[in-house]
């Protein structure tokens, strides 16, 4: 399986992203570089995917599949490609704040760490619907790791709900354009791939 092993802080520097949105709250020592040389159209649509890709810790083929779906969809595509990319696993797991990191969610996931609806799922690109139950497993509740989870105090978005004390949260509603903080114009996603 391919993996994306980049340097993190370097690449937000490359993409303009706050490493904060990945949930890292490092600073970069390196100043950021000027550029002096205008970005063509089309460089700005390949930036915005390349931002979505790596936000969301996603591959070309992964996340080309995620857009056709979302074209598909009733709706709008670039705002049915973000809620998609919201109500993945690993990214539900974060937003919960069940986990410190996108990566570390992703990597928890994998380890079979949590049940959906009482099911063990260790697909991270599983997609949760309203009403869906996330838990971390019985076997992994006495890690240290969730124990020092457990101590954490995080933001949780209005459409999850969230019981530190049970290490389980639950999915209340799809999220809205307005609920997703994430910096990324998807008009410039659709665009590009609509060429």
């Amino acid at each position: 399986m391919a993996v994306n092993r980049d340097p993190i802080l370097k690449r937000c520097r490359s993409l303009q992203i706050d490493p904060s949105h990945l949930g890292i709250y490092k600073e970069s020592k390196r100043a950021p570089q000027k550029s002096f040389k205008k970005m063509s159209e089309y460089g700005l649509q390949l930036r915005e995917k390349q931002r979505a890709k790596f936000i969301y810790g996603m591959l070309e083929k992964q996340f080309r599949n995620t857009f056709n779906k979302a074209a598909k969809k009733k709706g709008i595509t670039g705002e049915n490609l973000l809620i998609m990319l919201e109500e993945r696993l690993d990214n539900v797991v974060y937003r919960m704040g069940l986990s410190t990191t996108r990566r570390e969610a992703r990597q928890l996931v994998v380890h079979s760490h949590f049940t959906v609806n009482g099911k063990k799922v260790n697909i991270p690109s599983y997609q949760v619907k309203v009403g869906d139950v996330i838990k971390v497993k019985e076997k992994s509740q006495s890690s240290p790791k969730f124990k020092e989870i457990k101590e954490m105090t995080v933001g949780v978005p209005a459409w999850l709900s969230v019981d530190r004390e049970k290490l389980e949260g639950k999915v209340l509603a799809d999220p809205t354009r307005d609920q997703i903080d994430t910096p990324i114009s998807e008009h410039l996603i659709v665009e590009l791939y609509s060429k």
